[in-house]
């Protein structure tokens, strides 16, 4: 190289500066980047190299950039054809992206002058895409030290500064992803209609009457209700349909609607913005300094229409919402729409990593009529979580038992953990538990799981003392594949349990946020629900970096409440978007 290493890293960082001011994403500004390969030494025999040194001098700054490893690199080059793109790679077929070995080989290949050109350029492009919002990592703060303190503002200005940076990760990499797909010269931008969204669910309100008041205001940046109700729906429609899209279109022999698509044109959008929240917590690596757990678990969104036509004889509507399926509340028989979430639990921010719809057979339904597998559904948001993070323990509840869905855990290399329904053999162990003169608590260990007939893994049934109302004998069963557990462990492993402590509080601040609607299109509906627990993971990932920032209790009440969160969001996207 004759070449500086200093003065040909400056030049990249330039011109990243200048693209930083313009563009919202790290890979947008990598993949318009000027490297200027004439001044890289590459070893490899370019003759026979499978990738040019340009393509894997953008790779590995966006990994020196990322603090990511060559591994996780890899992996997402396999699946993200985006960043393939970003890095000038042949995206037509992504099973011939770099691999790890190949990563590392050509980084070793890189002369030592090379190598230094790549770590400045590492350290200056990252510098400037932090000060321009590009980059969200950095979002995590240290815990100021004393003399910090004494300089520093006052603790509601940090929280404050905290909470802006959320906003500004929302308005530039988050809300973003959803994307109505309507035309360029639309009266009404995505801002604007996201915009709304945040307001209705500020007001606990609906697009009708979100859409009166700003008549009644002449707000020019409220459209009306019809208009954003099109715009939403657009969100969930697939790129091939119309945007006339019926459940029609959707429906099989079976008579089962096929909402896989619908249901993936959302979750690409809360895929994408989900990645984002997740990596402006990453500063200080919190997911591998302790044990990743997450939750899974059912909500419903009641639905009031009475479901039957004459429901002595029998007769059910026959346009009655095939995604509305019955539950049981406080003890009464109720209907909705049902979804199911993952959730990291504990001692990290509550993040909701993945949706999936729940559609059960009804009883206004004929027999026989299809529902979705809970195995399926947990394997299904396992794969989104384990986009994200690095899982060791899923927990659920009781109406998850079953055996499928624990070997697909377990398959998984995973720690379940989940109370179960008392049986009458269990009833038994429970009472000679109770017979004991001084045992409060058993373990059944090496309890064969069976899968069509073969043994799939060994669990453990965990016997304590229980005190819910409803508990049989008092007493509450778990079960686990964690490894053999006495006695004297029982009290541990289960009081971990309790750090599913979120989600019924999770729950209800997403209904809280959720548009009043009487709609029945699912689009609308699914997309509601993404968008309000969008806004949820928001408003926790503010609590969260307030929190580690003041070195307080993750698990401590919220420092901001969820209403003026969502209001403060509206009013930032209105202000700057």
């Amino acid at each position: 190289m004759t070449s500086d290493p200093a003065a040909v890293a400056e030049s990249i960082v330039v011109h990243a500066e200048t693209l930083c001011e313009r563009e919202d994403h790290l890979w947008d500004v990598i993949r318009q980047l000027s490297i200027p390969v004439n001044d890289l030494e590459d070893a490899r025999d370019q003759n026979k190299a499978d990738f040019e040194t340009d393509e894997m001098f953008r790779t590995l700054l966006f990994k020196g950039i990322r603090g990511i490893s060559q591994n996780e690199l890899a992996q997402r080059l396999g699946r993200e054809p985006s960043l393939v793109k970003s890095f000038h790679f042949d995206i037509t077929d992504l099973e011939k992206t770099p691999t790890q070995q190949q990563l590392s080989y050509t980084h070793g290949k890189f002369s030592e002058d090379t190598q230094e050109v790549l770590n400045r350029t590492v350290a200056g492009v990252r510098q400037v895409a932090l000060d321009n919002d590009v980059l969200t990592e950095a979002l995590v703060p240290s815990v100021p030290t004393e003399t910090e303190e004494e300089e520093s503002q006052s603790t509601s200005e940090y929280k404050k500064e905290k909470a802006q940076k959320t906003l500004t990760l929302a308005r530039k990499h988050v809300i973003p992803e959803f994307d109505t797909h309507r035309a360029a010269h639309k009266t009404y931008s995505d801002e604007v209609i996201l915009d709304m969204f945040a307001s209705i669910c500020a007001n606990n309100g609906s697009a009708h009457s979100e859409a009166e008041y700003g008549w009644l205001t002449d707000d020019d940046l409220t459209c009306d209700d019809s208009t954003f109700l099109r715009a939403i729906k657009k969100i969930a429609t697939p790129e091939d349909s119309d945007d006339q899209l019926t459940f029609a279109e959707f429906e099989d022999d079976d008579s089962m609607p096929e909402i896989d698509r619908i249901r993936d044109a959302i979750m690409t959008a809360f895929n994408a913005a989900t990645e984002n929240i997740i990596n402006s917590i990453r500063g200080d690596d919190p997911f591998d300094s302790r044990e990743t757990v997450a939750a899974i678990d059912i909500t419903h969104e009641q639905f009031h229409v009475w479901p039957w036509e004459d429901k002595e004889a029998g007769v059910a509507k026959p346009d009655y919402p095939k995604m509305v399926s019955g539950y049981k509340k406080d003890g009464e028989y109720k209907r909705g729409y049902k979804y199911a979430t993952i959730t990291l639990v504990g001692d990290h921010a509550p993040i909701v990593l993945g949706i999936e719809p729940v559609k059960e057979d009804s009883a206004w339904e004929p027999d026989g009529s299809p529902s979705y597998s809970k195995a399926d559904l947990v394997s299904r948001l396992l794969d989104r979580a384990e986009q994200f993070v690095d899982l060791d323990m899923v927990m659920f509840d009781r109406g998850f038992y079953a055996n499928r869905v624990y070997a697909n855990v377990d398959e998984r290399g995973l720690t379940y953990l989940s109370p179960v329904p008392t049986y009458e053999d269990d009833l038994a162990a429970i009472q000679d538990i109770q017979k004991h003169p001084t045992a409060d608590k058993a373990v059944k260990h090496d309890v064969p799981l069976g899968i069509d007939g073969d043994v799939h893994h060994k669990a453990e049934f965990l016997y304590t003392p229980s005190t819910s109302d409803d508990a049989d004998g008092k007493y509450a069963v778990f079960v686990t594949n964690k490894d053999h557990i006495e006695p004297e462990e029982i009290a541990s492993v289960v009081n971990g349990y309790s750090r599913r402590w979120d989600i019924e509080n999770q729950y209800k601040s997403i209904k809280d946020f959720l548009p009043k609607t009487s709609s029945t299109d699912y689009r609308l509906r699914l997309c509601n629900f993404a968008l309000s627990t969008l806004i949820y993971n928001l408003w926790r990932l503010t609590d969260y970096l307030i929190k580690v920032a003041l070195d307080e209790p993750i698990r401590s009440p919220p420092v901001i409440t969820a209403k003026t969160f969502v209001r403060a969001l509206g009013d930032f996207l209105r202000e700057f978007g």
